[in-house]
């Protein structure tokens, strides 16, 4: 890559490295520490190098972690099936591709930017909405269509992954759920009918189900609209 971000290398080995080492060392680092314990000085100890070679190829943290994140969808776009059965099942297929791979990496599930700006992510969006030219849905659809998908698939993600990021590398997901669970509970439900009947779901679902819940109803509404069919 070009030279010309960041600072020039102090006493490290930039010739040694590539942007593309450094994201994977980092993304290494993320998954075992989260973000808040990556630091330039412990990647630049598990690399060999100085933080100053880092910033010739990465101009901060903030990033870095951009870019880590994208590779984790990089990495989600190669594992998903590219199925010929139709345009749903494939995009099922790939929505739920991308949504493993941020949950074995729940740092990255906030850091997915949208509009899409990044290689991967702007290769995610391409895909979806390439598929979703594929329904038959009006040419006039096709960027908003495309573009709803693609913000369900990358911010319910965040929203059903990351907060369990947010309470400290000590809590669990049970406990975490457990604690809602029992504020929820402390409601009146006079006020709050439907969730303090629901506490027990809220304890024991299942993240993956959750968001395949939402899928599948984004896609059947795609369905109807794109192949309209008399009622019977």
């Amino acid at each position: 890559m070009p030279r010309t971000r960041g600072r020039a290398p102090t006493g490290g080995r930039a010739d040694a490295l590539s942007r593309e080492i450094i994201v994977d060392a980092a993304i290494a680092l993320l998954d075992e520490l989260g973000e808040r314990g990556l630091t330039f000085r412990l990647l630049a100890k598990q690399l060999n190098t100085g933080p100053g070679a880092l910033y010739w190829h990465v101009t901060n943290k903030d990033e870095l972690v951009a870019l880590a994140a994208d590779q984790v969808l990089g990495d989600a776009l190669a594992a998903a099936p590219h199925s010929e059965e139709g345009a749903g099942t494939a995009l099922r297929a790939l929505a739920i591709a991308v949504f493993d791979a941020l949950d074995r990496h729940p740092w990255a599930a906030s850091h997915v930017d949208a509009p899409a700006t990044l290689a991967n992510a702007l290769r995610l969006l391409d895909r979806i909405g390439t598929l979703v030219e594929r329904t038959g849905l009006p040419a006039e659809r096709h960027f908003e269509v495309a573009t709803a998908i693609s913000y369900y698939i990358t911010g319910v993600s965040a929203q059903i992954i990351a907060p369990c990021t947010t309470v400290g590398a000590s809590t669990s997901r049970d406990a975490f759920l457990a604690q809602t669970a029992e504020r929820w509970e402390e409601l009146d439900p006079a006020d709050y009918p439907f969730l303090t009947r629901t506490t027990a779901d809220l304890r024991s679902h299942n993240d993956r189900d959750q968001f395949t819940t939402g899928l599948d109803l984004l896609l059947d509404g795609l369905n109807t609209i794109a192949d309209p069919r008399p009622p019977a």
